[in-house]
C-alpha cells in the first residue's frame, strides 16, 4: 500500500470543523481568520461588488444607451428610388453605380434601402437588402442577389 492509495471509505463523511474551541483543536481564538480587520469579524462579510469604498465597477461602467460598437459595420447605402432612373434589366453593383455617378463614395459594401418606388426590373447584386427593398425590387420583376462583402 502506498500513501496515495489511502483514501476515505466509500460513503464516509468528514466531521465539521468546530472553530473557537481552544488552541489544541487547531482553530482556536481567531478561528483562522487572522487577528483584526473587516474579514475577521462576526456576521456577514461585505456585499457582492463591494470594493472597500472605491467606486465599484458596476457603478463605473456606462448604463443603458450609447454603448459604442466594437466592430461596427459600414455600408454604402442607397435607396430604391435612386435605382428607378436606371434602364430596365441593368445589372446593379457598387462599381456600376459609381461609374454611373449615382453613388460618389465607396464607404464599404453596398446595402439597398427601401425608400421610394421602383417600376423597372433590375438585377441587383449587393451585400445586404432591407426587407422592403427586396420586396420592391422583386415586385418590379427584378432579382436580388446577396454577394459576400
Amino acid at each position: 500500500m502506498k500513501l496515495n492509495d489511502a483514501v476515505p471509505k466509500e460513503g464516509s463523511k468528514r466531521r465539521r470543523r468546530r472553530v473557537g474551541r481552544g488552541i489544541s483543536a487547531g482553530q482556536g481564538a481567531s478561528c483562522g481568520f487572522g487577528m483584526r480587520g473587516q474579514k475577521s469579524r462576526s456576521g456577514t462579510g461585505t456585499k457582492a461588488g463591494f470594493e472597500g469604498g472605491q467606486m465599484p465597477l458596476y457603478r463605473r461602467v456606462p448604463k443603458l444607451k450609447h454603448f459604442t460598437l466594437v466592430n461596427p459595420s459600414y455600408y454604402t447605402i442607397i435607396n430604391v428610388e435612386k435605382l428607378a432612373s436606371l434602364p430596365a434589366n441593368t445589372e446593379v453593383t457598387l462599381d456600376s453605380l459609381i461609374s454611373a455617378g449615382i453613388i460618389t463614395t465607396d464607404d464599404g459594401p453596398l446595402k439597398i434601402l427601401g425608400k421610394g418606388e421602383l417600376n423597372v426590373p433590375l438585377q441587383v447584386k449587393a451585400a445586404a437588402f432591407t426587407k422592403s427593398a427586396k420586396e420592391k425590387i422583386e415586385a418590379a420583376g427584378g432579382s436580388c442577389e446577396i454577394i459576400a462583402s
